[in-house]
């Protein structure tokens, strides 16, 4: 039935027309954008997961500052200790050849204190942002240091940040409130160094910071206001036994601090990794196929051209009704 009053064809055009053009407005969208989801709207599921993972490699970014942070204060621990080694060596080989009969003791002794003044020095500039591993001025110890490691989502959902942990026990040089606590401000017992261990207790230290015992002795070689030496060749065995024992248990710290570093390092690289494997996956949840989408532009617009002519034609056949009128 032909009818002015409705036309069927047009209607169903134009439908068609609309239809078209939802569809290449989604499609121009993604052209646009890169993305095939966008908003929940597009796929709530799909946009959550995205938006959540978006978050958490934001977090991981800061894990990786973190880490480098992290990675500046221990190579400067592992800098200036390395240095204390091998002025604690040199100071070792100098108490070696005051052993020598015939050497001037009292010129290698003031090769000593300037050596001793080295290791202050080293001590007091291994800091890094604000913090000293190596140099204590608190009345509390150091304590347990931590580097932020990584940022942890767990199966159900809480998040929990990891963290790489030392203890500055095992780095601390100088204490200037407890020598007991620093390396080269504690008192070590020669007796224990020796073969057999007998003997009573003889205790030396290295650097006084003001909270050596009288009691106990410097490591030095100390003379007469005449000039004669009162350092005896027995003393200075213990002195190089002390030292010696300090150059190990300073060699076992930078061990532990050049481990550190190289976990530091590999989880550096871990993070990297994750960030660019995160950035994968949300990609295929959300990215647009550009080939997809511009072969499917192109394909709307070819429809919306003739959804176009066939509506223009739908309405033309409700003016050939008026042929039917004309004389």
């Amino acid at each position: 039935m032909t009818s002015i009053l409705t036309n069927s064809a047009a209607m169903a055009a134009l439908q068609t027309l609309r239809s078209i053009d939802t569809g290449l407005e989604t499609t121009q969208a993604r052209v646009s954008s890169g993305l095939r989801v966008e908003t929940a709207a597009d796929n709530a599921a799909y946009w959550s997961i995205a938006t959540t993972m978006r978050s958490d490699n934001r977090a991981l970014s800061t894990v990786a500052d973190a880490l480098g942070l992290g990675a500046a204060k221990v190579d400067t621990a592992y800098t200036s200790l390395e240095n204390v080694i091998e002025v604690m060596s040199e100071i070792k080989a100098k108490l070696v050849a005051a052993r020598e009969p015939g050497v001037d003791k009292n010129k290698i002794n003031d090769e000593i204190t300037e050596l001793k003044n080295q290791l202050v020095s080293a001590a007091q500039s291994a800091s890094f942002s604000g913090e000293n591993w190596l140099y204590n001025t608190g009345t509390d110890a150091l304590g347990i240091k931590s580097v932020v490691a990584s940022f942890v989502r767990t199966a159900s959902g809480n998040v929990k940040v990891t963290t790489l942990d030392f203890d500055t026990e095992t780095s601390v040089l100088i204490d200037i409130e407890d020598p007991e606590r620093g390396f080269l401000t504690r008192s070590i017992d020669a007796s224990e160094l020796t073969d057999d261990g007998a003997g009573p207790p003889r205790y030396y230290y290295l650097i006084d910071m003001g909270g050596a015992s009288p009691a106990d002795t410097a490591i030095s070689i100390q003379d007469d206001p005449d000039g004669t030496l009162t350092t005896t060749y027995e003393e200075l065995d213990d002195m190089i036994s002390v030292v010696d024992k300090i150059i190990k248990d300073l060699t076992n710290s930078a061990s532990t601090l050049g481990a550190i570093t190289k976990r530091i390092g590999m989880q550096e690289s871990f993070v990297a990794s994750l960030n660019d494997v995160i950035d994968k996956g949300i990609g295929r949840l959300v990215d647009a196929d550009m080939n997809e989408e511009s072969t499917r532009l192109k394909a709307l617009q070819t429809q919306q051209q003739l959804g176009i002519q066939s509506l223009s034609i739908a309405n033309s056949s409700a003016e050939n009704i008026l042929q039917l009128f004309r004389q």
